[in-house]
């Protein structure tokens, strides 16, 4: 199953969460791309995704998830003890995303920006959709 990772490609916060998933991902179940790229926006695009969405997407096969949903649903593939964090997908949906949007409205003042998107050393490119 083809399983997609798209990011702010701008967030400090979300290209660390990117290299943190690569690093527990041995399996490399997931593919990444910045929402900003002409990959992001085509893959927006074609499943529907909003434009106003200021979350982490995950895409699993024909659905795609946001928010807390695709955290859990990415960190349940993950190495270690990380899959236990899936545990908390019971937690109703808007009680687990008020702690994901306070962090995402916050991303920038907190851990900066930059002023283009990260470029992934030689060995990661492969799984970088261009």
């Amino acid at each position: 199953m083809q399983r997609i990772i798209l990011f702010d490609g701008v967030c400090n916060l979300c290209n660390s969460s990117v290299q943190f998933i690569m690093k527990h991902d041995p399996n490399m179940y997931f593919q990444f791309a910045s929402l900003q790229s002409e990959a992001g926006e085509k893959l927006t695009s074609k499943y529907e995704v909003p434009t106003t969405v200021e979350s982490v997407v995950l895409i699993e096969g024909d659905r795609y998830y946001t928010e807390s949903t695709a955290a859990l649903r990415i960190a349940k593939k993950l190495n270690k003890f990380y899959p236990l964090l899936y545990a908390f997908i019971v937690i109703p949906k808007p009680l687990r995303n008020i702690i994901y949007k306070f962090i995402a409205k916050n991303r920038y003042r907190w851990f900066g920006k930059r002023e283009s998107c990260m470029l992934p050393n030689p060995q990661d490119r492969k799984r970088f959709l261009s």
